[in-house]
């Protein structure tokens, strides 16, 4: 069953991912071939309450898809969690006529997107809203991959790889701090990348002894004179964990905190890709009114799952990726 779509907002909200340009590009070109007009809604939900907005077409997303960031800028916004922020955000709907949403960026953003479809169905009124995932801590239930990701991936591999340079140099112990929030999939993928001696993760409780101090110890012995311990922030501070190296191992780590670095940047083709076929599927999925929902991944292809369905969704680490990290280092007693 399809449907007419005579104008649909789009928007980026929470953490901002290097691709969400992308997907802004696909929506509003897609959007475009099918007569379809499309407003950017300025710093997210923050943006739909305060009528924050700007028309897009065609030609005003030439250029964007190797950009970083996000051009219709992104904010977390705390009124848009109560009735009467929502109602403000209904009214800019209405103002500006507004069918459809499509909403880039996290868990959050999905809950806020379902928040006011539900306000607006209360009035007797429709609003679909469709939830692209786009956060580089690749932590969405419903979808194997997030926007963002590999590129944050990328820019931690690729600092990583020139901090080994001097630690080799001084032989020295490296601690360094990913992001990923609660989640251990960005610190995991890039340990395993850079061959760090050891990942430390929220999703496996913490033996500092074998999980750090044995590790080392076993590199040590093993000839290695440098030392790469990568920490996921769900963890804790990588200056705390570098405080424990020195104390019990007698080494004075240095410590570096990638922090937004891992934000910025161009898209890798991957993220570039899978943004613009996730941006095309929405504008589908709102042609094809099924309702609202979330765009993902699942073996390759796109999908799109019903949001409340979504939204219950728990996607966890695949701790093989673990196994394959211990064996290819000390595990094995190997120089990393």
């Amino acid at each position: 069953m399809s449907r007419e779509i005579k104008r649909i907002g789009v928007l980026t909200s929470g953490g901002d991912a290097p691709g969400m340009n992308a997907c802004v590009r696909a929506v509003v070109r897609t959007a475009t071939n099918h007569g379809i007009e499309c407003v950017g809604i300025r710093r997210g939900w923050s943006g739909l309450i305060n009528s924050d907005f700007v028309p897009l077409n065609g030609n005003s997303v030439a250029h964007i898809i190797n950009k970083g960031g996000t051009i219709l800028y992104t904010a977390r916004c705390a009124e848009f969690m109560n009735p009467e922020g929502r109602a403000k955000a209904i009214n800019t709907c209405k103002l500006l006529g507004l069918d459809s949403i499509v909403a880039i960026g996290g868990d959050g953003t999905f809950r806020g997107a379902l928040a006011l479809s539900r306000q607006i169905a209360e009035s007797g009124q429709k609003l679909s809203v469709v939830g692209v995932p786009a956060t580089i801590d690749n932590d969405i239930g419903c979808s194997n991959y997030t926007i963002g990701f590999d590129s944050a991936c990328n820019t931690a591999i690729e600092a990583i790889d020139k901090l080994r340079d001097t630690m080799q140099s001084h032989e020295r112990c490296s601690v360094v701090e990913v992001m990923g929030r609660h989640a251990g999939f960005l610190a995991l993928y890039v340990g395993i990348s850079v061959g760090a001696t050891a990942v430390l993760i929220p999703e496996r409780e913490l033996d500092f002894q074998n999980d750090v101090v044995e590790k080392i110890r076993r590199a040590r012995l093993a000839g290695t004179t440098h030392f790469m311990i990568v920490v996921a922030e769900g963890v804790g501070k990588a200056y705390d964990i570098a405080k424990r190296i020195e104390e019990e191992v007698g080494i004075d780590p240095r410590v570096t905190v990638l922090g937004h670095i891992q934000r910025g940047g161009a898209p890798t083709a991957r993220d570039r890709e899978t943004a613009s076929r996730m941006g095309y599927r929405a504008v589908q999925v709102l042609l094809e009114d099924t309702g609202n929902r979330v765009i993902g991944t699942r073996g390759g292809d796109i999908l799109d799952i019903e949001m409340e369905e979504a939204l219950n969704m728990v996607k966890p680490l695949q701790m093989y990726r673990y196994e394959v990290l211990e064996n290819l280092t000390q595990g094995a007693r190997f120089r990393t």
